[in-house]
C-alpha cells in the first residue's frame, strides 16, 4: 500500500526496476537486471573507477545538445536567419565537456574567470563566448576584453562604465550585452528565480521613483554612444527548471517592446538573447516540454509581436541551460547502512527506511540548498521484494544530508548494493565541496560502449595540497 508519508505525487511502482525513460539518459538500460550505460554494467563501472561514481552518457550529451541547435535554427530560420545556442558551462564544466559543446556547434556561456580560462583552453572560439556575472573583477574583465570576446553580459550601470575604462585602457572596443529585468517571474523555486526586481541581476526597465527613464534605457544610450563598446544586443532571464514557453513569451513581448522604443530613436539592437533555463525531469512529477515545442512556440509568439510591433526580428540567443547536461548524467552510490523509523502522522506511525550510501551533499547539494526532488533505483540487481518507503541519505555530519527525500526501494536493499542517480549531470560536480574532508568522486564519460575518466577521483594528497604548513 501506499504510504500516508509519501507526496501526492509519488506513486508505488508496480515494478521497482523500471527506468523511465523521461528521467534517465537514452543510453541507459537494464541487462541480466543490472543497470547499464550503453552496455556497460554499475559493477563494472564502480570497479574500475570507484564509488561513489558519476557517469556522463556523452552520446546522450551531444544528442541534446544537437537537439536544440536543429530545433530552434528549424523554427527561427524564416523570421531572423538563425539562433546562437550557448551551453551554460555553469551547469557542468571541463575542458573535454567544453570540447564536445564546441564540437556540436553550440556557443559557451560562462560566468567567471575560471569557466572562461576552461573554454579557452578547450579551443573555444573567442567570439563563441558570453561572460556573466553581476560583479565580474577587473582581471575577469581585462581577459574578456583583451580576448574579444563575443559578449560581456553587463549587469549593472557602474559595471557599464568600468568596462568602457578598462576597454579605453587597452584601447579595444569590448563587445557589450545588457542583461535587463523584464519584470516576468518564473513558476519556479524562489531562489532560482531570477527575472523580478528585488534581486541582485540586470538593470531594471522600470523607472526608479522620481526617475523619467530607467537605468536599462540609461545603460543602452550609454552603450550605443561610447566609442569603446559595441552594444551587441539586449538580454533577459526569467529563470531555471522551467517546464514551457509561457513565461518566456511574456518576457520577449516586454523586450520587443523595449527594442521597438530604441528603434524609434534610431537605437537598432541587433540581438536579442531570450534567456532559458529549461526544466528536466528529476521525478514522476515532471513533464518538461521538449525543445521543437518550446522552438515552435517562442518562434510563433515572436513573428507575431515583431508584425505587431513593426521591427525586424532581430537574431535570438538562448540558454538551455540544464536540460543539457543534466539528463545525461547519473550518480552511483553503494549503500553502507540502513535502518528502519516510524514516523507519526495523523495519530498513527509508520515507517520510513533510511538507506545510507557512500556520498551526500558534497557531491550533490541541490536537495539541502533547494529542496530539490530526485529518485533512484536498485541498480546492481531486480529485487522480487516489495517496495517500501525510503529516504536515501549521505554520510555527512548533517540531518539534511539527504540525497533522495522520498522513493520507493525494495525492502530487501542493503549493504553493498548499487543505486543509481539519475539527471545529475548539472549542477552535481560543480557545485561539490570536500565538506567532511571527502573527497570528490571522478566522472566517467561512456561513449559508444566505451568508458574513460573525463575527472580522476580525488586523493587524500589532494587535500593536503593546498596546505602551506606541510
Amino acid at each position: 500500500m501506499d504510504s500516508p508519508l509519501a507526496p501526492q505525487w509519488l506513486s508505488r511502482p508496480q515494478d521497482t526496476a523500471a527506468l523511465d525513460p523521461k528521467i534517465f539518459s537514452a543510453g541507459v538500460a537494464r541487462n541480466g537486471g543490472e543497470v547499464t550505460v550503453q552496455g556497460l554494467g554499475v559493477t563494472e563501472l564502480v570497479e574500475r573507477f570507484g564509488s561513489p561514481l558519476w557517469v556522463m552518457d556523452e552520446n546522450d550529451f551531444r544528442s541534446r545538445a544537437r537537439q536544440y541547435v536543429d530545433a530552434f535554427n528549424t523554427a527561427f530560420a524564416p523570421l531572423c536567419g538563425g539562433v546562437d545556442v550557448f551551453y551554460a558551462s555553469k551547469a557542468l564544466l571541463t575542458v573535454q565537456v567544453a570540447q564536445w559543446v564546441k564540437e556540436e556547434g553550440l556557443f559557451m556561456d560562462t560566468a567567471s574567470g575560471g569557466e572562461l580560462a576552461i573554454a579557452l583552453r578547450a579551443g573555444t572560439d573567442p567570439a563563441k563566448i558570453g561572460l556573466h556575472g553581476n560583479n565580474k573583477s577587473d582581471d575577469e574583465l581585462q581577459t574578456a576584453i583583451s580576448k574579444n570576446i563575443g559578449r560581456i553580459v553587463v549587469d549593472s550601470l557602474s559595471e557599464l562604465h568600468r568596462v568602457e575604462q578598462l576597454a579605453e585602457q587597452l584601447q579595444l572596443r569590448a563587445n557589450v550585452m545588457l542583461r535587463l529585468t523584464p519584470g516576468v517571474d518564473a513558476s519556479t523555486h524562489e531562489h532560482i528565480a531570477t527575472a523580478h526586481e528585488d534581486q541582485k541581476f540586470g538593470l531594471s526597465m522600470t523607472p526608479a521613483p522620481g526617475e523619467e527613464t530607467s537605468v536599462a534605457y540609461q545603460a543602452v544610450h550609454f552603450a550605443a554612444a561610447t566609442k569603446h563598446i559595441h552594444l551587441v544586443g539586449l538580454h533577459s532571464h526569467i529563470g531555471s527548471q522551467i517546464f514551457d514557453s509561457q513565461g518566456f513569451e511574456t518576457a520577449a513581448t516586454r523586450m520587443l517592446e523595449f527594442i521597438a522604443v530604441l528603434d524609434a530613436e534610431s537605437i537598432q539592437v541587433a540581438e536579442l538573447d531570450i534567456g532559458g533555463g529549461y526544466g528536466i525531469a528529476y521525478t514522476e512529477a515532471d513533464d518538461p516540454d521538449g525543445p521543437e515545442v518550446i522552438a515552435t512556440n517562442l518562434a510563433r509568439h515572436i513573428d507575431a509581436e515583431t508584425a505587431r510591433l513593426g521591427v525586424d526580428c532581430p537574431r535570438i540567443s538562448i540558454e538551455p541551460g540544464r536540460s543539457i547536461a543534466g539528463p545525461a548524467g547519473m550518480t552511483i552510490y553503494t549503500v553502507g547502512t540502513t535502518k528502519t523509523v516510524w514516523v507519526e502522522h495523523g495519530g498513527e506511525h509508520y515507517p520510513r527506511r533510511y538507506v545510507a550510501v557512500d556520498g551526500g551533499m558534497s557531491d550533490n547539494p541541490r536537495p539541502v540548498l533547494y529542496d530539490a526532488d530526485y529518485t533512484a533505483v536498485l541498480a546492481n540487481r531486480v529485487s522480487d521484494v516489495d517496495p517500501v518507503f525510503s529516504r536515501v541519505v549521505g554520510k555527512h555530519c548533517e540531518s539534511g544530508d539527504i540525497v533522495v527525500n522520498t522513493v520507493y526501494l525494495p525492502e530487501d536493499t542493503d549493504h553493498g548494493d548499487l543505486v543509481v542517480v539519475p539527471a545529475t549531470g548539472a549542477y552535481g560536480h560543480a557545485m561539490s565541496s570536500n565538506y567532511n574532508m571527502l573527497t570528490r568522486p571522478a566522472i566517467v564519460a561512456v561513449k559508444d560502449g566505451a568508458a574513460r575518466e573525463i575527472i580522476r577521483r580525488e586523493t587524500y594528497a589532494d587535500l593536503f595540497a593546498r596546505e602551506v604548513d606541510l
